[in-house]
């Protein structure tokens, strides 16, 4: 059994998060390797996820249910599926909670959980449990505070990225962007001759 205990900060107000993470399809863009499937009359919604385990990337397959608790901003989601070659199958159960953060304007998700996995592939991904859900973690967390921030902060994360591109700098540097750009329009012409011919 692998146990989840986790702590997010989230610089957004709490009805903020809480309208992001009570979102599934809002849930699974901030998770990489997951998609949204069918909606089903029960409530229930189908969902895959691929995740890497050393060398190894397995897909996963469930049927997931959610429920939530809008007065305490507190939601349990419940997964049962098994791996692309069905020889693996896993329960997982997990609450959430989103709570006040520790500044004005500020929350923290807090989440427990556990999951059961039975099958060929059970050792793997047991052994693998602690970096693989490390990993998920961050980049879910990452995802979750920019999509709780809004478009803006997106677009403000995207132009303090090509700020930080460091430019050529040095005679070496510089000649070698002269030869690439000498490079590319050299080859362009000549890719136009060749057509032209």
């Amino acid at each position: 059994m692998i146990s989840i205990t986790e702590e997010i900060a989230v610089p957004s107000p709490p009805a903020r998060v809480w309208e992001v993470i009570s979102n599934p399809a809002d849930v699974v863009s901030c998770i990489s390797g997951a998609e949204l499937g069918a909606a089903h009359d029960d409530g229930s919604f189908d969902g895959t996820l691929v995740v890497k385990f050393g060398a190894v990337r397995v897909r996963f397959a469930a049927q997931v249910t959610l429920e939530l608790t809008e007065d305490e901003r507190e939601g349990r989601l419940s997964a049962r599926g098994r791996d692309g070659q069905r020889a693996t199958r896993f329960t997982a159960d997990a609450t959430f909670r989103v709570v006040p953060g520790d500044g004005p304007g500020a929350a923290r998700v807090a989440v427990t959980g556990e999951i059961t996995i039975n099958g060929k592939l059970a050792s793997l991904v047991e052994s693998g449990a602690g970096a693989v859900v490390a990993r998920m973690t961050r980049e879910f967390s990452e995802q979750l505070v920019q999509l709780c921030a809004g478009p803006a902060a997106v677009e403000a994360g995207t132009a303090a990225a090509i700020a930080e591109t460091p430019r050529p700098t040095g005679l070496f540097a510089r000649l070698r962007a002269w030869w690439v750009r000498r490079f590319t329009h050299t080859g362009k012409a000549g890719s136009a001759h060749a057509q032209a011919e």
